[in-house]
């Protein structure tokens, strides 16, 4: 099997949410979101990398040493989102041998192992340069972009397309793909890099750029409603203590 390496981009403050420490360490059924992702991604690799902001580093490592989890912490020296973040993994010990790239966005608290290990099965599997786990909803917030033949040809952000957000295929924050032109268009900052509603610099309009240069690129929908569940406000959390997911 190649060398695959987990990056969780964990940078947030929790400032939107109304949190005094990073979202990712706030406790989703008595466990941080962090310490529940590293451990449904430790069969993949027992030491991910964990991309922080310099203010939330120390609440992080106080975290992890609780837990007695296995990270490498790499800062994110100022918030200009997430593409840079991503870019950030280059900082980290395991960037050389990372052959693919397992990245998982680290506000999501519910992320099962199962829709992983079946997200980087089929990427292996069918030789693919970057996959990404999606699924239908009622209301989806990114919304995936095929040809005449199904093929994928973009992932597109409501938010930054001006589009009232509706049926469709959506993805959930979970990639596996290839190190090597991932990161090289990323550092380009190609057309549409940067958000016009964020002014940041993003991470899916990659997903156009690699399609258009003929990457094999695939969603796979393999995602559940647990799945969905991210936290950017705490009212997010409401379906599942309310015991709407199960």
């Amino acid at each position: 099997m190649p060398e695959v390496r987990a990056l969780i981009a964990a940078a947030g403050t929790g400032s939107r949410a109304g949190l005094p420490y990073p979202k990712t360490l706030h406790p989703v059924l008595g466990t941080p979101i962090l310490v529940r992702l590293l451990e449904t991604l430790r069969p993949i690799d027992p030491a991910p990398t964990v991309i922080v902001s310099p203010a939330g580093r120390d609440d992080v490592a106080r975290c992890l040493a609780e837990h007695q989890a296995a990270a490498s912490l790499v800062e994110q020296s100022a918030p200009t989102g997430m593409g840079d973040a991503v870019l950030c993994f280059r900082d980290a010990p395991a960037f050389a041998d990372a052959e693919h790239v397992l990245l998982v966005w680290g506000d999501i608290p519910l992320l099962e192992r199962a829709t992983v290990e079946a997200l980087l099965r089929a990427h292996l599997d069918h030789c693919n340069d970057f996959s990404f786990a999606t699924r239908f909803v009622d209301q989806a917030y990114t919304i995936v972009e095929r040809d005449e033949a199904g093929r994928v040809t973009a992932l597109v952000e409501t938010r930054e397309a001006g589009l009232e957000p509706g049926p469709g295929e959506r993805d959930i924050g979970l990639f596996v793909f290839r190190r090597e032109p991932v990161f090289d268009l990323l550092a380009r900052k190609l057309p549409g890099s940067q958000g016009r509603a964020t002014g940041e610099h993003g991470f899916l309009y990659l997903v156009r750029h690699l399609a258009e240069r003929g990457f094999k690129v695939e969603a796979i929908p393999v995602a559940t409603e647990r799945d969905l569940i991210s936290l950017n406000r705490l009212s997010d959390l409401d379906p599942l203590l309310q015991g709407d997911v199960r």
